[in-house]
């Protein structure tokens, strides 16, 4: 198939420029001084892309032999899929969460307090996290992590690029969310595997104190609050 690599290079600098320069001279690099953060960027290289189809990968992930091309088979022959993830592997073959339902304020909480560790909240993450599904078949879904999602140009001329009023993290929330509204699909497709080193930057081991001790958990508080906020979930009648 015909294909552009397209490197957004975020903080970046002239070393890391150097070597996509030297040793990838077919690859667009696209590098940017500051931290534009993880929506920005995709929206950036989006825009910089020619293509039909948008292959958008986190620099974490590697594509097992296959996977693209069988994920890009499916979205063409598939009109109605609008975005469609692969099903992510840790290095040690266990499989990742990577597809899940939308969120509430409760899954929030569930994740961050003790509350996940007590009945009712391992119900409202294992509902979350999509354990009443068989995840082995290919699933519709609300969303998926953003680190690994293909998507059409012509469903994305429609729906708009991802909402960088979110800087960081619920960017991947909130743009299938959009998909589904503008009439397309998204679909989990485990027929393609990648790994994925997944560090969960902003879950530490100190729960709500890690909104102190890290800045990531702020980020992803803050981005979380931005997306409710667009949801509705804080609207009030008047």
């Amino acid at each position: 198939m015909n294909y552009e690599i397209i490197v957004i290079d975020i903080s970046s600098t002239i070393e890391t420029q150097n070597v996509v320069i030297e040793e990838f001279p077919k690859v667009k690099l696209l590098p940017f001084k500051d931290n534009i953060g993880y929506t920005k960027g995709v929206n950036e290289g989006i825009k910089a892309s020619s293509g039909e189809y948008f292959l958008i990968l986190n620099p974490d992930v590697i594509p097992l032999k296959g996977s693209v091309e069988r994920m890009l088979d499916y979205i063409k022959n598939h009109k109605e899929v609008g975005l469609i993830g692969p099903r992510l592997l840790n290095f040690d073959g266990s499989k990742q969460d990577s597809c899940f339902r939308f969120y509430t304020p409760l899954t929030i909480l569930c994740r961050r307090t003790f509350l996940g560790k007590m009945p009712f909240g391992r119900s409202v993450l294992n509902r979350f996290l999509m354990k009443d599904e068989d995840l082995t078949k290919i699933t519709d879904v609300d969303w998926l992590m953003g680190s690994a999602v293909m998507a059409s140009k012509k469903a994305i001329q429609k729906v708009g690029l991802m909402d960088e009023f979110l800087f960081l993290y619920f960017s991947d929330v909130d743009w299938p969310k959009r998909f589904w509204e503008n009439g397309y699909k998204v679909i989990y497709f485990p027929e393609a595997q990648m790994y994925h080193y997944h560090p969960r930057d902003s879950k530490g081991h100190l729960g709500v104190l890690d909104l102190i001790f890290k800045k990531e958990a702020r980020w992803h508080t803050k981005d979380a609050l931005k997306y409710f906020h667009k949801a509705g979930f804080f609207k009030t009648t008047r």
